[in-house]
């Protein structure tokens, strides 16, 4: 790793540890400085943040693998999380995720050829009154059609 960042991520594990009486309440929001410092998740940051923590590795994977909100596995500058729930599958997000195949070849799960986008498809982002709805980055966008989503990419580009 590099040390660097490794020297960043301990001194913010450390400043979160601070907040929680816990050395186990510290778990989910050292994760999170884990993926801000090296952008995702990999083997090597959940040790890190094992090692700073003092939580058994197999429990820190077990939670960055069990959450959403996590990335495993390196992400586009740009990720997409679009809900494919119940209200959202009603109002037409099948036909978004269609939509995002054919103009960017974009699967779920996957991401561009380019590195821009990745597509995560969520169970529910909490917008069901206006549905379809996602998340780009953390801007939250609802009420799409496909015209409207494609437009909202096209301002990430």
């Amino acid at each position: 790793m590099d040390d660097t960042k490794s020297e960043a991520l301990k001194g913010r594990i450390k400043d979160i540890q601070g907040h929680y009486p816990t050395h186990q309440g510290a778990v989910l929001p050292s994760l999170y400085a884990a993926q801000d410092v090296y952008g995702w998740l990999s083997d090597e940051a959940m040790r890190e943040v094992s090692a700073h923590t003092a939580v058994p590795a197999a429990e820190i994977k077990g939670v960055a693998t069990f959450y959403a909100m996590y990335k495993t596995r390196p992400m586009g500058r740009h990720v997409i999380q679009l809900c494919t729930n119940i209200s959202c599958m009603i109002a037409g997000s099948d036909e978004l995720v269609e939509a995002l195949r054919q103009e960017y070849a974009l699967e779920p799960g996957g991401t561009t050829e380019d590195g821009r986008f990745s597509l995560v498809i969520m169970e529910c982002i909490g917008a069901c009154a206006t549905a379809p709805a996602m998340l780009v980055d953390s801007a939250p966008y609802d009420s799409l059609t496909i015209e409207k989503m494609l437009a909202i990419l096209q301002e990430y580009r």
